[in-house]
């Protein structure tokens, strides 16, 4: 029998998240676990979260990463991201097909840029933003499945706090995710 000694503590695994292009949503979701997430931090310890503010990600068991993709610097995020966890998580109709912000992928994104910095009502003398430190715009927004491996995805705009707890305790059980209805949703 392989029984851990009563007085030897489990590593915790480490937790990562991190936002792309969206609106933040998902990590509200996250926290919307509410006094769970004190059960959480008994299991795991956070890596680059909003909740640390670490700006980098270090080596992570699992990554929960929210967001589409938009631009050159998104992707930048997202394959450092992916190359530190070993479970990639896509939270969130964002990150799974893209969600609100790939409402623009129809249009011509130099007449969208146009409009909103040249023509658009009240623009007088506008000017198209040239910076170099400006991350440069894609042609159209992609899931984030579309650059990297992702190991699950849960849906929802956002996702319940019940449906984020479910995924991560089934994990950490060592059990396969999987959301039943009520907790699966697509809006």
């Amino acid at each position: 029998m392989n029984a851990v000694p009563q007085n030897r503590k489990l590593r915790k695994l480490r937790l990562a998240t991190t936002s792309l292009a969206g609106c933040f949503g998902c990590h509200m979701a996250f926290l919307d676990i509410d006094e769970r997430l004190l059960e959480l931090l008994e299991r795991v310890e956070f890596d680059r979260s909003p909740l640390t503010d670490i700006k980098t990600c270090g080596p992570c068991d699992i990554g929960l990463i929210e967001g589409g993709i938009c631009n050159a610097e998104n992707i930048h995020v997202l394959q450092e991201f992916r190359s530190n966890c070993k479970v990639l998580i896509a939270i969130g109709a964002c990150a799974v097909n893209g969600g609100l912000p790939a409402q623009r992928n129809h249009l011509d994104l130099g007449r969208c840029l146009q409009e909103v910095y040249l023509t658009g009502p009240g623009i007088v003398n506008g000017q198209v933003p040239n910076d170099p430190e400006l991350p440069l715009p894609l042609d159209k927004v992609h899931p984030i499945h579309e650059i990297v491996r992702v190991d699950y995805f849960i849906p929802g705009c956002p996702p319940s706090g019940d449906a984020i707890w479910k995924y991560l305790t089934d994990l950490l059980d060592g059990r396969t995710p999987r959301l039943e209805y009520p907790l699966l949703h697509f809006d």
